[in-house]
């Protein structure tokens, strides 16, 4: 059962997913049956994700894979207060870097999955840890040797 901040909502799946206020969390989402994404693809992608970095969510880390996406965010507040929903957020972000997609590629329909995963990150969770999953990421998948060689991995720079 969520806390008092936490709001529940649902995708067509029907899957449950949380959203706690101020808490980051950890989405990964499919291309649509598993397409791949050329570098254009994966360009455009990476440029809608940090389109709303700072506006309605903070960015920490996000890498654009061939065919899915990692992403590590805690949503901001709108001018009323209230915390961006995340169903909100995603809707955003596919809808708009599907349309980039199919315009820069000269395709029609889908290009993501309808359903994302999401993960609240628990206490016992360190942002760190969820991050450094994301830069090993093509590195896992024998993309690159190094994490800083992936042209499609951001990470926002540490304040000190």
């Amino acid at each position: 059962m969520p806390s008092a901040t936490g709001t529940k909502y649902n995708y067509r799946r029907r899957l449950p997913h949380f959203q706690y206020d101020d808490k980051p969390l950890f989405i990964t989402f499919a291309t649509y049956t598993h397409a791949i994404l050329g570098p254009l693809e994966r360009d455009l992608m990476l440029r809608h994700c940090l389109h709303d970095h700072g506006k309605k969510y903070l960015l920490h880390a996000a890498v654009i894979l061939p065919e899915h996406v990692h992403l590590l965010l805690s949503p901001l507040r709108d001018a009323a207060g209230n915390v961006f929903p995340v169903q909100q957020i995603l809707q955003s972000l596919k809808g708009a870097s599907a349309h980039s997609i199919n315009k820069a590629s000269a395709h029609q329909g889908p290009v993501w999955q309808e359903e994302s995963f999401d993960h609240v990150l628990r206490s016992y969770e360190s942002l760190e840890q969820k991050l450094e999953y994301i830069r090993q990421n093509p590195v896992r998948r024998r993309l690159v040797r190094r994490p800083e060689d992936y042209r499609w991995l951001w990470v926002a720079p540490k304040i000190t």
